[in-house]
């Protein structure tokens, strides 16, 4: 059974910047592509970002661009969500999800993570003055 556990949520001053981590146990860490989707009171879940199996591919949702990264230390079976610039609406639970095909696929889709096939159980970020 996969056990995701991510950390690292809090409250921040807009333009402050976090960093989520992700924590992967239970099956090879390679075999998952992973991803972070985020859930704000009120609206639907938005897929954040995803990384490969390998780190060779990332990509981001459009409102996160240029503020976010996210990267994997394999020796550590841990994702990490560099988030600066933080703005009010990115406020929101942020999960951790992972999705079993990592050894079939080069590429992922953010948009898609939400609908991986394992998440965590969410951390708070709340960006307020």
């Amino acid at each position: 059974q996969l056990q995701i556990v991510e950390s690292g949520g809090g409250l921040v001053q807009p333009g402050g910047s976090l960093r989520l981590s992700c924590v992967v146990s239970g099956s090879p860490f390679d075999f998952y592509i992973i991803g972070w989707f985020r859930q704000a009171p009120g609206k639907e879940r938005e897929g954040v970002s995803c990384i490969t199996n390998t780190g060779r591919y990332t990509q981001y949702t459009d409102s996160v661009k240029g503020r976010f990264t996210i990267s994997r230390d394999d020796a550590k079976n841990t994702v990490y969500l560099e988030m600066n610039s933080l703005k009010p609406e990115d406020t929101a639970v942020y999960y951790c999800a992972a999705d079993s095909q990592g050894l079939t696929y080069n590429f992922c889709s953010a948009e898609a993570a939400p609908s991986y096939d394992y998440r965590g159980q969410g951390t708070q970020v709340t960006v307020s003055s």
